[in-house]
């Protein structure tokens, strides 16, 4: 099987997962296309652009992702300080409470995942996937 199946099949059960959980928790308006804008390391005080880079999407893509978060009352967008026209982004206090509880899903998927590949090769895969993250292979 080649790499991009098997990078993308763990990263969707992974989102679909942080999404149920979610739900379950009361955050029951998300779906998975909001992942794109809270995938880490988050959007809190980020402009939209950049954003739109980091998920790979494009700017109006993700604008209008940012207009269903403010919509449910998740972020809020705001000039940025001395920036001219630059919008911000800032999580409200559900932002950073939906935010705390994907970190904690994260935190159990992670221990799920060492269980079931065993510590060592669990701490190997993030071992490689991160020196893979740092690398020029990915920018």
């Amino acid at each position: 099987m080649l790499i991009g199946a098997l990078l993308r099949a763990p990263a969707q059960a992974i989102h679909r997962r942080i999404i149920k959980e979610l739900n379950a928790a009361g955050f029951d308006e998300l779906r998975v296309p909001h992942i794109a804008a809270l995938q880490f390391p988050g959007p809190d005080g980020v402009r939209p652009g950049t954003l739109a880079e980091r998920a790979g999407i494009s700017k109006q893509a993700m604008n209008q992702l940012l207009r269903s978060l403010e919509a449910l009352g998740y972020i809020v967008r705001s000039d940025a300080p001395d920036e001219g026209r630059t919008r911000i982004v800032r999580f409200t206090k559900r932002g950073r409470a939906a935010y705390a509880k994907i970190h904690d899903v994260l935190r159990d998927i992670e221990r799920e995942w060492s269980i079931e590949l065993g510590a060592g090769r669990f701490a190997q895969l993030k071992e490689l996937l991160a020196r893979v993250w740092e690398s020029p292979l990915i920018r």
